[in-house]
């Protein structure tokens, strides 16, 4: 596929990860709206998401376009491109502006299979974003989502990634950060299980935080919540949770957990899908509604799950639908501070934390030698 990319976009030098240390150009810097709003003078609660979320845009929490790009011969996501429900037009007629595109694996890999198929999986991340330089561009803190915004393109960052992608070693885990990986599920590993965090599962949280790693707890069990909520010094959050008095989703979180997450400062991204929300983009309001209240509203964001292969309310097809959510929710009585909240500001502050702790952890402390077999066995 890296072939027909070449061909696609010849000549293509920009959107590395690993060289994010410039901003955009003075002549690139938007200083009004990148985006152009569709208004509907009929109905005046869509208009006026638009005009929020043009100050406000959307960071979706969970994607999974470079996988589903895998199975396609040939596309072109800046043009638009109808067999995924994710391409720029769509990004910015959604007034979408960051994305976390998920490396997640099929089941059954671990060990050295699990690591090289995240390699390749970052590999191809890497590729759809030099493909596509105009319209996305690479990002790993929250200054770099900030400068891809005022340069009229589409953050990107990658994760989150099963914790399985590490291979039980903190060195590889330093390394797909240098990669890029900004984000890491601890579900699916004997060091984070129904059991709790273990010894090098606790220092593996450790390490993540003067990495800047997030922590993702969306499958966690309750046990091991609890344990990264105490010892993580840096924000976390759960990448695909919606509210389990609602609606039974294992993956969803009971209310109990919810109230612990929101004290401690985490973020709760809720899915737009129709087997954890619901079938109607109203479904998926009663979970945002559920969770600002008994979280708050600095607890809860949004993860469209596009191009992962789940069903979606048919108002909510694709990402240029985000408007729609909104208005759902300003006729609900949201003002425009907390759906601010929910659409970017709470993920900038999470992602600020990240590197907040990061900067904090890596001047008191040397990276890990700890393997497991000495911590585990």
């Amino acid at each position: 596929m890296a072939d027909l990319q070449d061909d696609l976009r010849p000549g293509v030098a920009a959107g590395g990860f690993d060289d994010l240390s410039e901003s955009c150009p003075d002549e690139a810097v938007v200083t009004a709206d990148p985006y152009e709003p569709v208004s509907d003078p009929d109905d005046a609660p869509l208009t006026r998401s638009h005009a929020i979320l043009a100050a406000h845009p959307v960071a979706d929490g969970y994607n999974g376009l470079p996988r589903a790009l895998k199975r396609l011969p040939w596309y072109d996501l800046e043009d638009g491109e109808s067999t995924v429900a994710t391409d720029v037009p769509r990004l910015r007629s959604g007034h979408v502006g960051a994305l976390f595109w998920s490396l997640h694996l099929p089941e059954g890999l671990d060990g050295d299979r699990a690591v090289g198929a995240t390699l390749e999986q970052l590999d191809q991340a890497k590729a759809v974003v030099r493909s596509c330089d105009e319209g996305l561009r690479p990002a790993c803190t929250a200054g770099q989502v900030a400068d891809a915004r005022n340069c009229g393109r589409v953050a990107v960052l990658l994760g989150p990634a099963g914790a399985s992608a590490m291979g039980d070693s903190l060195g590889i885990l330093r390394q797909l950060h240098l990669l890029g990986l900004r984000m890491l599920t601890l579900s699916g590993v004997s060091w984070a299980s129904d059991a709790g965090l273990t010894r090098f599962g606790e220092e593996a949280v450790r390490e993540m935080n003067r990495l800047g790693v997030i922590a993702d707890l969306s499958g966690a069990s309750p046990q091991t919540v609890h344990r990264v909520l105490n010892l993580s010094r840096a924000p976390v959050l759960c990448s695909r949770s919606a509210a389990r008095a609602i609606r039974p989703h294992p993956a969803n979180l009971p209310d109990d957990l919810l109230a612990e997450l929101g004290a401690a400062k985490g973020l709760c991204l809720v899915p737009l899908t129709a087997e954890q929300t619901g079938p109607t983009v109203r479904d998926v309001a009663d979970h945002l509604d559920h969770i600002r209240e008994v979280a708050g509203a600095q607890c809860v964001g949004l993860s469209g799950m596009y191009d992962t292969g789940a069903a979606h309310p048919q108002e909510l097809g694709d990402t240029s639908c985000y408007p729609r959510l909104i208005a759902e929710l300003l006729r609900r009585g949201w003002d425009e501070a907390d759906v601010a909240l929910l659409t970017w500001g709470n993920v900038q502050r999470v992602l600020r934390g990240a590197d907040f702790t990061a900067r904090a952890a890596q001047q008191r402390r040397e990276p890990s030698t700890a393997a497991i077999a000495e911590l585990d066995g």
